[in-house]
């Protein structure tokens, strides 16, 4: 198994990895809207922290010689399922081929953060 680390990512919160690679995928952990280059939650709406997370899964895929075109399954966490539309609207955008995907509504996430996405992507 082989861990995953780039600048162009936001530093892990906590004990683990921005991702892994095993069997010829990548597994992310979950990227909240953290600008890398602040350390810095400094989006404030739904659709600016969608973009930065989304931005955040494209840097760390990328450093594992992977790309968002190759993403087969995410699992989204957001804060308000009335976030549903405009989050969906910025995950478009990233997402162009459509993955597999899972989205639920949860009562917090790190930071007080309104969205998080992990992917599952082919090397």
């Amino acid at each position: 198994m082989e861990k995953i680390y780039t600048k162009n990512a936001p530093e892990a919160v906590g004990p683990y990895s921005q991702a892994t690679v095993s069997g010829g995928l990548i597994f992310t952990s979950g990227q909240i809207p953290i600008n890398p280059a602040s350390g810095q939650v400094e989006a404030t709406d739904i659709s600016e922290q969608a973009e930065q997370v989304c931005k955040n899964i494209k840097a760390v895929l990328e450093s594992a010689g992977s790309s968002l075109d190759k993403v087969v399954k995410t699992t989204c966490f957001i804060k308000n399922m009335n976030d549903f539309a405009a989050f969906n609207e910025v995950y478009a955008k990233y997402f162009t081929n459509r993955p597999a995907r899972s989205c639920v509504e949860v009562s917090a996430l790190p930071k007080g953060v309104l969205c998080e996405v992990e992917a599952i992507a082919e090397v």
